[in-house]
């Protein structure tokens, strides 16, 4: 049963352009092909990267943003109260005004206090700023890294500056080192990312981000497989390049530049636009859509890599409708902070201790507390 769906997914067919099969590319003298069997190690390089991400973010990171001005601040923590604790974590976390009236009497306290009490729970829950930086500093480090690299691998080649080389000569293209360890350290990095993202800070398109490493990973795994290793070089190069100033922006927003971080962002949101909304769809899907039908019939992995490319070109335009959003509040209107903020966490310590009256040293209502 299993040696028949093996059979199946590896059907040449599936994979090959008509009258080619996997016996076609088997390595010969001067030629060298990707195998399925070169992408096992990057599960153990994925595992190695966050290793060396957790010594990067201890022993780089903080340091770098220590000297950026950005201190460690710990977090204020929600005083013990089994009321609002089994409310918080069992109902909601942002309860309506009758529920904190009632949450109120039960607890002995007043509507304020417990207002009070919800924020900073929320707060307890949010990542601190320093954590934000290391992993933002780990990133761009990463990108910055990757799309040099990148670079290196690619400016001497043909297909650098005319895609139509792309396809001189598919599927029989020898396997260069430069492009082996770059495909396999990008791929060992979204690796890397996809098994990290759950202690990662959660954004907003927490979901997107999922979307867009599951969608990397088979892109390149299929790229590879499929010997589709040119295009999938210069895909990897395109997407580096915007995600190093989107990530210094956050470095220096964290920090507190503001003047840089805005500058960033915007030199950012220019160059994701003509690289993810020109150069990506109307240069690199051009070249894996219209090119390929004159050196082969269309086949199984001809539509499944360009249906890959397009569900990232979907996720570039959400991306691009967020970016032009911030970017439009930027220029044309004044951004005084965020209620979701870190700013919450700023609150005097006088509440810190009201709340202590009132929830007593063991967490329950004090009986001589009455508001």
């Amino acid at each position: 049963m299993l040696q028949t769906l093996s059979d199946w997914f590896w059907w040449d067919h599936l994979w090959l352009p008509r009258n080619v099969t996997w016996a076609d590319l088997q390595d010969t003298e001067g030629y060298e092909y990707a195998t399925v069997s070169h992408l096992y190690v990057t599960i153990i390089y994925a595992l190695l990267l966050i290793v060396v991400r957790y010594f990067f973010e201890r022993l780089v990171a903080t340091p770098l943003a220590k000297v950026m001005g950005l201190k460690h601040q710990a977090q204020l923590k929600a005083t013990h109260n089994p009321v609002l604790e089994n409310f918080f974590v069992s109902a909601s976390k942002h309860p309506n005004k009758s529920q904190l009236e009632g949450l109120s009497k039960k607890c002995s306290c007043s509507v304020r206090q417990a207002e009070r009490w919800f924020r900073r729970r929320r707060n307890q829950d949010r990542p601190s700023l320093m954590k934000k930086f290391r992993e933002a500093c780990w990133r761009c480090t990463f990108y910055l890294l990757a799309f040099t690299g990148g670079i290196a691998v690619l400016i001497d080649k043909p297909w650098f500056y005319d895609t139509w080389e792309v396809w001189v000569g598919y599927p029989k293209q020898s396997l260069l080192p430069s492009q082996y360890w770059y495909y396999i350290i990008e791929l060992s990095f979204y690796w890397s990312l996809l098994f990290s993202i759950a202690s990662d800070v959660k954004r907003k398109d927490f979901q997107e981000q999922i979307i867009h490493h599951l969608a990397t990973i088979i892109l390149l795994s299929f790229s590879w497989c499929a010997n589709y290793i040119r295009v999938g070089t210069l895909v990897m190069a395109v997407h580096d390049a915007s995600d190093i100033l989107l990530e210094s922006a956050k470095m220096f927003n964290y920090a507190g530049w503001k003047s840089l971080c805005n500058s960033l962002f915007i030199v950012f949101a220019a160059v994701f636009i003509i690289t993810r909304l020109i150069i990506f769809p109307f240069w690199i899907i051009h070249c894996t859509w219209v090119y390929p039908v004159h050196h082969y019939p269309p086949f199984f992995g001809y539509y499944f890599f360009n249906v890959m490319l397009v569900v990232l070109q979907m996720l570039h335009l959400f991306w691009a409708y967020l970016i032009l959003q911030m970017l439009a509040k930027f220029l044309f209107s004044k951004l005084d902070g965020d209620d979701r903020s870190d700013a919450e966490e700023c609150e005097e310590s006088s509440e810190e201790e009201g709340m202590k009256n009132v929830t007593g040293a063991n967490g329950r209502p004090s009986a001589n507390s009455h508001h």
